[in-house]
């Protein structure tokens, strides 16, 4: 099939009109202006629609709240799995690592809610529209988890793992404040249980070296089996050293900019938050991933907690001259794919996956169509796809 009158988003260029030819879940071919008319297949006009690849989410909260919208509220696995994946194609969203909590911490996290959802999303995986992976967020300070999540990656569960400590006092609760209101505003706790909460987490972090040592042995395994690790919330360059040293390739939402040209420096993926780009600022009061961007040490872009951000924080940043709209773009479709390994999509590119959304550029652009290996996942109807299996076999 052909998609014709697109402005294309290449890696290191615009095109202002091509046409793209999608076969097999393929990237087949790209030409500028119409296919020659000895070109055979279905012929999808675009409109002038902007085609961009298929957007990467290496790190995206959203299926805690898919699960219990409100404190109390509870909602069955996979409707909340099959509801977040027409979330996720309806924002551009082709690939998405969904971020479970494995254990500690306030709000919904067990290891058994955990084990549902990650058991969940592998069985739906094949009818879902989008690619979705899991990334298990791993709480340092809680080392009963760990025999949890080795057995996760042994039976190949788990693409991605973040180390991680939210001990208050540090990382992205360096101010315990801040800690104390985000339990009472989004986790629906009072302010003393929240407090107290506090208290004992300050207890447990003088475990803190015997609590990075079970890390160290869970980062090995991730080396071992090949799977994306991640340092998470770092907040100083020592912080990073260590992390690097443990064989961490990504520094996500490092909290200050010391850490992130750190990270920069040991060649390790940088990623912050599409929504604090989008609002230009940290809703914590930390680094703000527009000074970090324009600094030149933001990598990738993940969307955290609101998946329209990806989109719109890139189109934000050309409109403000930080950065060109192919370099934008990269930064949350290739640089995302590239930092988990995954290195057959994220480029219009012959020869890649057919993971792309057609866009229609404006203050706040719209996504009006997303393919994933050439079938259309999700469409509005502005582009005119009649019926999704009619296009994708070249009927008439």
């Amino acid at each position: 099939m052909w998609l014709t009158d697109l402005k294309l988003v290449l890696p290191d260029r615009l095109i202002e009109r091509g046409s793209i030819r999608l076969e097999e879940g393929l990237i087949a071919e790209i030409v500028q202006g119409k296919p020659s008319r000895t070109s055979s297949g279905a012929v999808l006009d675009g409109r002038g629609l902007t085609a961009i690849p298929g957007i990467v989410d290496i790190h995206g909260d959203m299926l805690e709240r898919e699960l219990e919208p409100r404190p109390g509220t509870m909602f069955p696995a996979k409707l909340a799995v099959l509801e977040l994946d027409k979330r996720l194609a309806a924002s551009g969203i082709t690939t998405a690592f969904a971020a479970v909590a494995l254990s500690d911490g306030p709000g919904l996290r067990s290891e058994a809610r955990a084990f549902e959802l990650i058991q969940t999303i592998h069985e739906l995986r094949p009818q879902l529209g989008i690619d979705m992976l899991v990334h298990a967020r791993f709480e340092v300070s809680t080392a009963i988890s760990a025999p949890f999540l080795k057995t996760l990656l042994e039976q190949d569960l788990v693409q991605m793992v973040s180390l991680m400590d939210h001990t208050p006092g540090q990382g992205q609760f360096r101010d315990l404040e801040t800690y104390v209101n985000y339990m009472v505003k989004w986790l629906g706790t009072d302010r003393e249980r929240a407090e107290n909460t506090v208290k004992a987490r300050l207890q447990e972090s003088q475990n803190a070296p015997v609590a990075w040592n079970v890390g160290h042995e869970i980062s090995k395994l991730c080396l071992e089996r090949g799977v994306a690790l991640a340092s998470h919330d770092d907040d100083t360059s020592i912080k990073v050293t260590m992390m690097d040293g443990f064989g961490a390739t990504i520094s996500e939402f490092p909290v200050t900019l010391e850490a992130a040209q750190a990270a920069k420096s040991k060649n390790m993926f940088v990623a912050m938050g599409a929504p604090n780009a989008l609002r230009g600022a940290s809703h914590s009061g930390n680094l703000s991933a527009l000074d970090g961007i324009r600094a030149g040490v933001v990598d990738v872009l993940a969307a955290d907690y609101y998946p329209a951000a990806l989109l719109q924080s890139v189109y934000k940043i050309t409109r403000e001259n930080i950065l060109p709209l192919e370099h934008a773009i990269a930064l949350i479709t290739a640089n995302a794919a590239q930092s988990a390994n995954l290195l057959d999509r994220g480029r219009l590119e012959p020869g890649l996956r057919a993971d792309l959304v057609l866009v229609e550029e404006s203050e706040h652009p719209r996504v009006r169509a997303t393919f994933r290996q050439g079938h259309a996942v999700y469409s509005d109807g502005v582009v005119g796809i009649p019926s999704f299996s009619k296009v994708l076999v070249g009927a008439d």
